[in-house]
């Protein structure tokens, strides 16, 4: 049988993924293949092949005789973003309403007690932590693969955006009481509810990061 193990060029994209979102590789910097091929000890094939990936993920762009630069993120692609992946979210969390079955919820429960445990303590790191993992709960819970890939390739681009809108003041408190109210929809098995509330927990989000980048800079890419 053929080995499963991911080809290096999908391994050289997660690489380069992870120094993009570390921000070593920041929003408008050119991807000097070179450098790249040193830093990461590969030849240049499964590098330009990596880049390829990127680039069609919305990470890089490729400008001709120029090479590849990292993607930037503007506040307009934040604003369209935001309602879209509103509507995906919302239907994930809709088709986990349908489905969570009792152990389902003993779990979301636990992820639920992190999460409040983490904003007793403004722990901000944590807090997204916790919330990146229930978001990715109700995803699995819908188990919509199609509805997964979509909302996997939007947050990838989100990533870019160097704001965190939890440091918007008062948010982590408004943010903890959104969520609580998504999972008691979820509880109630009410999948109405349960979207419209993450939609409106993600649209909050939106109007969060605004404020922030208003306060620094009319882009969010610095």
């Amino acid at each position: 049988m053929r080995p499963v193990a991911n080809s290096l060029h999908e391994q050289v994209a997660e690489q380069l993924r992870e120094l993009i979102f570390a921000g070593e590789l920041r929003p408008g910097a050119f991807l000097d293949e070179l450098a790249l091929c040193e830093r990461l000890s590969i030849s240049r094939t499964p590098l330009r092949e990596a880049l390829k990936v990127l680039v069609a993920e919305g990470l890089a762009r490729h400008e001709p005789r120029r090479g590849c630069f990292v993607a930037e993120i503007t506040e307009r692609d934040v604003d369209q973003i935001f309602p879209v992946i509103a509507l995906l979210e919302g239907r994930a969390v809709y088709e986990a309403a349908q489905r969570a079955n009792d152990a389902d919820f003993v779990a979301l429960e636990a992820l639920h007690e992190r999460l409040v445990q983490r904003a007793e303590a403004d722990d901000i790191d944590g807090y997204y932590a916790a919330n990146l993992a229930i978001h990715e709960a109700f995803i699995t819970l819908a188990d919509n693969r199609w509805l997964a890939q979509t909302i996997g390739d939007l947050r990838k681009i989100l990533r870019l955006s160097r704001l965190q809108q939890l440091r918007a003041p008062g948010r982590l408190r408004h943010s903890l009481g959104e969520h609580l109210a998504i999972f008691d929809a979820v509880k109630q098995r009410d999948p109405v509810a349960a979207e419209q509330t993450m939609r409106t927990h993600l649209l909050a989000q939106r109007d969060a990061l605004r404020e922030l980048a208003h306060q620094q800079t009319s882009r969010i890419a610095l």
